[in-house]
């Protein structure tokens, strides 16, 4: 496909739907940028984010197919993906729960530490801390789903440090097995670094995506994941072909990291193409908006943030006695200590 088709294939939708992708993406980067105040500020423990990845994983959340059970897409995600859950509808406010750990928190009740998201009627299975272990837990929603009629798929992201895990080599062997090929789609969001590490020191593949090549029915592609219209037709595509083929397919995109890794390394912005500027650009040039139009959704969005933390320095944290709460599913046995119990 030309870069000419790529472009028509996104900016051929309404006008109101691209003006509210611009808006999601917007309203990630803001949520970010807020979030890494609030760590800086003394209102959370840590950060860690994608701010600079918005132009890929907002045309990702809205292509997903959202419900509950097995029907439905499940999503194993990692900590750099809020936009996603936000193109699905998520409220930035939670994001701003989870960071000062209230208890009302509604991915962990004030347990966990930021962009850790969980949202079970969505499909969205919690994110771990751990590095890539989604890949081995998205292999058993998509056997789940490969046994069924249905069109929908599991779909795992990670990092480009991550792929030299074990897990993810696992996920492409079990998705490839000839028995029961599983309908994953698999993602690599390859910013160029391991926390601190740049890649090409560490990596002796050309392209993450050449690992496709080892599985003769596995489609295997990287993109610009800095261009918006790229990632949604190169999405559009994948998620077609998992939907149809019930087969894996392995899609890398190259984007920015515009913060850093995380609040360890300052989460100061540093100097990388941004697909929020570039999204913008392609807009104007289409007359589908104006530097005026966009500064005042900046406004909107922001002021909405900022009423959201006023409300959630409102609430309360978690108290001592429910530490316990929803970590077992048949209650707490009985060989657990009592203090601390509610």
């Amino acid at each position: 496909m030309t870069n000419a088709a790529v472009e028509a294939d996104l900016f051929s939708r309404p006008e109101p739907a691209l003006l509210e992708m611009h808006r999601l993406m917007v309203r990630a980067r803001l949520l970010e940028e807020r979030l890494i105040k609030m760590s800086k500020g003394g209102e959370g423990y840590f950060w860690i984010g994608g701010p600079g990845e918005e132009g890929f994983n907002v045309p990702l959340g809205l292509q997903v197919k959202k419900g509950r059970g097995p029907e439905f897409d499940f999503l194993h995600l990692h900590y750099r993906s809020a936009a996603i859950a936000l193109a699905m509808g998520a409220d930035p406010v939670d994001f701003l729960r989870q960071m000062r750990s209230v208890e009302t928190d509604r991915f962990s009740k004030g347990r966990n530490f930021i962009n850790h998201i969980a949202i079970p009627e969505w499909n969205i299975l919690p994110v771990a801390s751990t590095i890539e272990t989604q890949y081995s837990t998205a292999i058993g929603t998509a056997i789940a789903q490969a046994r069924l009629k249905t069109d929908a798929i599991t779909i795992v992201n990670g990092g480009d440090a991550g792929s030299a895990e074990g897990d993810f080599h696992s996920c492409l062997v079990w998705a490839n097995r000839p028995a029961l090929p599983l309908p994953i789609l698999m993602i690599v969001v390859d910013n160029g670094y391991g926390i601190s590490t740049e890649m090409q020191t560490q990596h002796g593949e050309k392209s993450i995506a050449d690992w496709a090549k080892v599985f003769p029915e596995m489609p295997g592609k990287e993109i610009d994941g800095n261009d918006a219209a790229a990632s949604w037709s190169a999405l559009e595509e994948a998620f077609s072909f998992v939907r149809k083929e019930r087969k894996p397919y392995l899609l890398v995109a190259k984007t920015s990291r515009l913060h850093g890794h995380s609040s360890s390394s300052g989460a100061n912005r540093v100097d990388e193409p941004d697909c929020l500027q570039r999204f913008e650009s392609d807009l104007i040039a289409r007359g589908l908006g104006d530097a005026e139009a966009f500064q005042k959704v900046r406004i909107d969005e922001g002021d909405a943030l900022t009423e959201g933390r006023k409300t959630v320095r409102t609430e309360a944290f978690p108290k001592p006695e429910s530490i316990w709460d929803d970590v077992f599913a048949d209650g707490m046995p009985s060989s657990y200590p009592t203090k601390g119990r509610s």
